[in-house]
């Protein structure tokens, strides 16, 4: 299953690193592809900057991949309820994007084609660490499903 991680903006250094751990613990359960889409900047209004920013994650979207918008409005999951997710994906075997906004979120037009809009909970976090977190989660369930020691359950 090929996951591509879409994001609005480049990481400051000290998120990047944490990034960059995390995907290569990943590409061991198969391939992660991250890209990048330069932030809307100047945009005379955050409905601007939105609409901006879709416009270049759709170009860069695959076409047959499940959409997956990352929103505080969308559903909190646990990561067990992540990882029996992944597991119907990958079962399905079609490519998923994971999509980050940047500052000023992801415009409507965009959440509205998402097939699952997932929330990290009730948190205002900078779109940086949220992209930390999503990828720690996503290795999580990974282990999950593997059945390997990193996810304590139990606490």
């Amino acid at each position: 299953m090929h996951t591509h991680l879409i994001a609005v903006g480049k990481l400051r250094q000290y998120y990047r690193a944490a990034c960059d751990d995390y995907l290569k613990r990943l590409r061991r359960y198969g391939p992660v592809l991250e890209r990048e889409v330069r932030t809307a900047g100047r945009a005379a209004t955050a409905e601007l900057c939105r609409r901006e920013e879709a416009e270049r994650l759709l170009r860069v979207l695959p076409a047959d991949a499940v959409l997956v918008t990352l929103d505080g409005r969308g559903a909190a999951w646990s990561s067990e309820e992540l990882a029996r997710r992944l597991d119907r994906w990958r079962a399905a075997a079609a490519p998923l994007a994971l999509v980050i906004g940047g500052a000023c979120g992801l415009a409507p037009a965009l959440l509205q084609q998402a097939r699952h809009s997932w929330s990290l909970g009730p948190l205002t976090l900078p779109h940086e660490l949220a992209r930390v977190v999503v990828l720690e989660q996503w290795y999580r369930a990974w282990t999950i499903l593997r059945g390997e020691p990193y996810h304590r359950g139990d606490g």
